[in-house]
């Protein structure tokens, strides 16, 4: 539905027109339905899951940055100085007119600039509730809904910055998921899910990433079960 170039749309733009169809699928299917979403599709089923009343009982998270991208994919060096785009792209995704434009900058996450995050950012931000949101208890509500969060990484992960799903300090050091915030508050119910033992974390090393969701041992291991 969003391809190539169309990925790039606004990610509540995206969630609002993909809402439509997900909606008649759990119509028809009122004993429940899993979510197995990949990549920034997996950052679209959060929006969905959060702003809607679902039936979803499994939502398998495939290499997706939960916590928000702060990088730029390896290859790319080859064409252009990524590092030097990384420090200074939040010059262009912190602008009102980028963030209802462009679906990365919706989720660009950057450490070194927190407030404008905070300021500017108008999808993921408000879902963590790092900015105040009036939706967020509603929020919260439709996300503890899931009976399963599976999130699946791994470290040769050549484009999720970082490939852990979380997030950098200001020395660019990896926070894990239970030292963050948002899970410390939890803001929208992530450490609820996982004191109740609802959040499975798998990692697996040597999978880049346009290889996950063609992987058998991925599959069989880390998706297959929870979609029994």
């Amino acid at each position: 539905m969003f391809e190539k170039l169309c990925s790039l749309r606004p990610m509540w733009y995206q969630v609002g027109k993909i809402n439509e169809q997900v909606r008649e699928i759990m119509r028809g299917h009122p004993e429940g339905v899993h979510f197995v979403c990949y990549s920034q599709g997996g950052l679209l089923c959060r929006g969905i899951v959060s702003s809607m009343n679902h039936n979803v009982h499994n939502f398998i998270s495939l290499s997706s940055p939960q916590a928000g991208q702060y990088g730029i994919p390896r290859k790319w060096d080859r064409y252009m100085p990524a590092n030097c785009i990384k420090t200074n792209i939040y010059k262009f995704f912190y602008t009102h007119f980028v963030q209802n434009h462009l679906s990365v900058a919706n989720y660009w996450n950057d450490p070194h600039h927190q407030t404008l995050y905070r300021n500017y950012s108008v999808f993921l931000s408000h879902l963590d509730g790092s900015t105040p949101s009036p939706n967020m208890s509603e929020y919260k509500r439709n996300f503890l809904k899931l009976h399963r969060l599976v999130l699946i990484g791994g470290p040769d992960d050549d484009v999720v910055t970082p490939w852990q799903s979380s997030f950098y300090d200001e020395n660019e050091n990896v926070v894990e998921m239970k030292k963050q915030k948002f899970f410390q508050d939890d803001s929208f119910g992530l450490q609820t899910l996982y004191n109740k033992k609802r959040v499975h974390i798998h990692t697996f090393p040597g999978v880049v990433h346009k290889k996950w969701y063609a992987n058998r041992t991925v599959f069989n291991s880390a998706i297959l079960p929870y979609l029994t």
